[in-house]
């Protein structure tokens, strides 16, 4: 059986306007670098937005580095020793971001004091483009993908309706 083409067009219609789902990001810790002695963390993070669902992926070396996440005083010191988590199996961690504020991770295996270490403010996730301010060009982008489906819609609409003379 064969769908109406008004129920096709209402379905269309409905699936353009919908809003679009908020993504969350992997960002791997340190890009190509990635979680080592003598990387600058500090502009890593400064390079990059972090939002609440967010994920960090820390890759190193396997059994030769670690992630521990500790507060602000033991990330000052490079102070591993009473961590809120620490992980050093394998030879990558991913930490999801789940909550806005500031997160601090050293290496306690010694190469803190080498710049092993980052810290990263998480922001509440944005608003879905269709919901946010259409200041960046992706929203732009994202925007007229849903005028090029309401349009598809509306010409669909008209192609199937009856003309009468």
């Amino acid at each position: 059986m064969a769908t109406p083409p008004r129920l096709l067009v209402v379905v269309l219609l409905l699936l353009a306007t919908a809003p679009a789902l908020s993504v969350a990001a992997k960002l791997v810790v340190g890009d190509r670098k990635r979680w080592a002695p003598n990387v600058n963390y500090t502009d890593w993070a400064d390079r990059h937005e972090f939002y609440v669902g967010d994920w960090l992926d820390f890759e190193y070396e396997k059994d030769r580095y670690d992630v521990v996440q500790v507060n602000e005083t033991a990330y000052a010191r490079c102070d591993g020793s009473s961590p809120i988590l620490s992980y050093s199996r394998g030879h990558n961690f991913p930490f999801q971001l789940n909550r806005t504020g500031r997160f601090y991770f050293i290496c306690s295996r010694g190469y803190c004091w080498n710049g092993m270490k980052v810290s990263v403010l998480v922001q509440p996730a944005p608003l879905p483009p269709a919901m946010a301010p259409s200041s960046h060009a992706s929203r732009a982008r994202a925007a007229a993908g849903v005028w090029r489906w309401v349009g598809l819609a509306a010409l669909l609409l008209l192609g199937s309706l009856p003309f009468r003379v």
